[in-house]
């Protein structure tokens, strides 16, 4: 039997010919990444265990993130102990707040991962990557400290579920509304401990945006890891992006499937047959097309996070909201992921159209995703959100909800004071 792409990638990274699901191995590391959450719980670690010096000043990658710019002293103190790691250990990738971004938007854009790469991250969204065809997952600040000291970490071999994705998504249809409308057919726990594997014709139909939004919600179904096909639009991304990055030159290297790769399920999806789709609380698979909600008022819309704050997040958002005004008694924050995306905004002209709709355009940060700071919801309040979690007291008071959704549909629920048909508009 034949390898998936997830087990090419680990069985070269440990020196193997082979591997197959359930199986134990050590494999080396090309990327670990910690923010200011998870990086000093890990520093400690790193210390405690008579770590002396990383095992590569380029391959360590530390962004402060989380709750930047300091939304309190301990969060100060946070982000102090990551930067004096980073300065004492001579790191190359540490991005301080006015060069940082949100970490899983920025790693792609500064070309810091690429295809075929083995990556770990203190972070569960560490999956996103695998949109590039890079076998990414995250990991505790434990296996966090491990890693930085010796640049290798144990896995058990994934097994597999392969979506053959056909058709072209129809106007207002993103990867968000896609990989909603898979974890609501799957489940949370659908593919626990799995390799979520993308492929077929239809990826011809889906942004690199599209890909990096659809793989950051892999955990989102439970998955150990969710990887892209490698394609014509992967590869024109990496070029793009290839020399952002200038600490080190990356080595890509493009792993397909064996024909006689075992997949535990196989599941065909029309990208053409999916509506707009938003997860009512409290998990993302109690999902709903834009179709079967009914009135459905909200207080708060946040667009942005590492799932959805990329610059074609951005295009739809001001599409919609142009000429327009946010709903009265109605408060909507937008995030851009990174600087760059940022200043590209100003330079569009997002930022004024934003802005005169009555919007919050915020520094990139994530902020109120997992109940940081900049946009908490009090006891009662409802939130549709373009982020990727909407658990209970996910944002703020436990009395609180989160409805997740595109930037199309987050957009037209700004103006519309409820969740809101973008088609409708």
């Amino acid at each position: 039997m034949g390898m998936t792409m997830t087990q090419k990638i680990l069985a070269a990274h440990a020196g193997l010919k082979k591997v197959k699901a359930g199986q134990f191995i050590e494999a080396d590391l090309d990327i670990v990444l910690a923010n200011d959450i998870t990086g000093p719980v890990a520093i400690k670690e790193f210390k405690k265990m008579g770590a002396e010096k990383i095992f590569d000043v380029n391959k360590v990658v530390l962004v402060p993130d989380h709750f930047t710019p300091n939304k309190d002293i301990k969060a100060a103190e946070q982000c102090k102990m990551l930067r004096e790691f980073a300065m004492d250990q001579e790191i190359e990738n540490y991005f301080e707040v006015g060069q940082m971004g949100i970490e899983h938007a920025l790693l792609p854009e500064k070309g810091i991962v690429v295809a075929g790469d083995a990556i770990i991250g203190a972070d569960s969204h560490t999956c996103t990557y695998g949109a590039l065809g890079a076998f990414a997952t995250g990991i505790g600040s434990t296996d966090m400290a491990a890693g930085m000291a010796r640049g290798k970490a144990w896995f058990k071999i994934p097994s597999a579920i392969k979506f053959e994705l056909i058709g072209k998504p129809t106007k207002w249809v993103s990867g968000k509304d896609v990989i909603l409308h898979i974890i609501g057919m799957i489940g949370v726990d659908g593919a626990l401990y799995k390799s979520m594997e993308f492929m077929g014709a239809g990826l011809k139909n889906l942004s690199m945006d599209d890909r990096l939004t659809m793989a950051n919600m892999a955990i989102e179904a439970g998955a150990k890891n969710g990887i892209f096909m490698v394609d014509e639009i992967t590869e024109n991304y990496m070029k793009e992006h290839k020399n952002k990055n200038k600490a080190f030159k990356k080595k890509i290297k493009v792993y397909k499937p064996d024909k006689d790769a075992e997949y535990e399920e196989t599941y065909v999806v029309d990208l053409s047959k999916i509506r707009p789709t938003v997860a009512f609380p409290h998990l993302p698979e109690n999902t709903k097309t834009i179709d079967e909600i009914g009135d459905i008022k909200i207080d708060q819309v946040v667009i942005g996070s590492c799932t959805n704050g990329r610059m074609e997040d951005m295009e739809v958002t001001a599409k919609i909201l142009k000429g327009k005004k946010v709903a009265k008694n109605l408060r909507l924050i937008i995030f851009p992921g990174t600087q760059d995306i940022y200043l590209e905004c100003v330079k569009k002209g997002y930022t004024e159209i934003f802005i005169k709709a009555g919007a919050v355009f915020s520094t990139p940060t994530c902020g109120p995703c997992l109940g940081g700071h900049m946009g908490i919801l009090a006891a009662g309040e409802r939130a549709v959100a373009t982020t990727n979690r909407n658990f209970v007291g996910r944002m703020g008071h436990v009395d609180s909800e989160i409805y997740l959704a595109s930037p199309a549909v987050a957009a037209a629920s700004a103006i519309a004071g409820k969740i809101f048909n973008p088609e409708r508009l």
